[in-house]
């Protein structure tokens, strides 16, 4: 779980992601993010509908791998950004590990919010 300073706090913080925010896709999910220059460091948000799964133990599942594989990657963030992670299929809680690792890390670069890393020059390198 990531620590409370990292957490949403109240419906209008989403609010404001959603209407100044961009957004990246992926396949499966995506990161809606914007500069906030009135905090001092990032918060994360998972959004995961009852249409992903009527079970809220997948949607919580769902949730807390995507909490922890940002948390490994909070170093790399710098700025005070604030994120939204929209999740459009339930294959994330059956996908591999490495592969969900690989598609948040590459929507984190995509927007430009993480440092680019050795991550993906070595992956780069095995292909």
């Amino acid at each position: 779980m990531i620590a409370r300073t990292h957490r949403f706090h109240g419906y209008s913080s989403l609010r404001f992601v959603y209407r100044y925010g961009q957004t990246v896709r992926g396949p499966l999910l995506s990161l809606r993010y914007v500069l906030n220059d009135r905090r001092q460091t990032w918060r994360l948000a998972v959004v995961v509908s009852r249409k992903v799964s009527k079970s809220a133990v997948v949607r919580n599942r769902i949730r807390r791998r995507i909490y922890e594989i940002v948390r490994l990657q909070s170093p790399k963030i710098v700025k005070p950004y604030d994120f939204v992670f929209i999740i459009f299929s339930s294959q994330l809680n059956d996908l591999e590990p490495e592969k969900l690792t690989d598609m948040i890390i590459e929507l984190l670069q995509k927007a430009g919010v993480i440092e680019t890393s050795e991550h993906a020059i070595v992956k780069n390198k095995e292909d």
